[in-house]
């Protein structure tokens, strides 16, 4: 190789390594157009929703009045009640439900499986309709000879929402104890029947308690929507929040103010279980080695 073939082939050889020198390159920033062009209609959007909120026909001093009247705190606690009430009932009726479906027994399972199948395929709000109105059913109630009460005088708007309400909530809640039961291991089943412990038992001591960390988020969350539900029960009278904000408004015609009033304590009860469900998830996370 002479001296001129060494000098090119050095040259093309610097040539080479200059090409994978990112050095020489200058950095340019990534540009967001689609980030910056969404975020713009974004905040033109609630700008002009605050516009129109602040020259709306708004008295915002009624609000402040309102928030803390006392048919709206009565509206407000009874709607905690029957929440708390509902949730309870309807998460025994579905731990209930989702041991009868998941039973050898067929007559148990498919009384499980008709049960969820009715109360989560008709709307609520018929449900509270048809226990209000079952007096033109079931004129009395009781047992024959026994005791009998008239259902008018029974069915008052607080049972029929608490029935209407726990009953519904019942069918969600066990497709949600069904697929916490469904997520544990099958050979907990068979450890805990191998040191003889009867179903139910496993099913208390060793599988409920493992089921707990898949079960808790759903049904935080359906409590979370009972709150909101319950406003389902002005239709049969009951008087919660939003039905009692309706009777204010019905009288002094301030509908946006009450309903402004009523939508802050939704908020409000609504902040606080959530932060409660979150605990109560972390709670239940221990040990599982991940924590959302």
């Amino acid at each position: 190789m002479n001296q001129n073939q060494a000098e090119q082939l050095q040259a093309e050889r610097k040539k080479s390594e200059n090409a994978f020198d990112i050095t020489q390159y200058e950095h340019v920033p990534r540009r967001y157009y689609g980030r910056i062009f969404f975020a713009t209609v974004i905040v033109i959007a609630l700008a002009g929703l605050a516009r129109a909120f602040a020259n709306g026909q708004i008295e915002w001093a009624y609000i402040g009045q309102f928030l803390t009247s006392e048919a709206i705190l009565w509206g407000l606690l009874n709607t905690i009640v029957m929440s708390i009430l509902a949730m309870i009932l309807g998460v025994v009726i579905g731990v209930i439900t989702a041991i009868m479906r998941m039973s050898a027994n067929p007559i148990l399972r498919y009384v499980a499986i008709i049960y969820t199948w009715l109360f989560r395929g008709t709307p609520l709000i018929l449900q509270l309709l048809l226990w209000f109105n079952l007096a033109l059913i079931f004129p009395v109630i009781g047992i024959p000879g026994v005791f009998q009460l008239d259902t008018v005088t029974l069915m008052t708007p607080f049972v029929a929402a608490l029935l209407g309400l726990s009953i519904n909530q019942g069918a969600y809640t066990a497709e949600v104890v069904r697929a916490g039961l469904l997520s544990v291991d099958t050979g907990q089943y068979e450890a805990a029947k191998s040191i003889g412990m009867p179903r139910l038992q496993a099913l208390r001591r060793v599988i409920l308690p493992q089921a707990m960390r898949v079960i808790i988020p759903p049904v935080g969350n359906e409590f979370i929507s009972m709150v909101k539900m319950t406003s389902l029960a002005s239709v049969i009278q009951y008087s919660e929040l939003l039905h009692n904000a309706q009777n204010i408004y019905y009288a002094n015609a301030r509908v946006m103010e009450l309903l402004i009033v009523a939508g802050i304590w939704y908020l409000a009860v609504v902040t606080v279980l959530s932060f409660g469900q979150s605990r109560l998830e972390l709670r239940f996370a221990r040990g599982a080695g991940k924590r959302s």
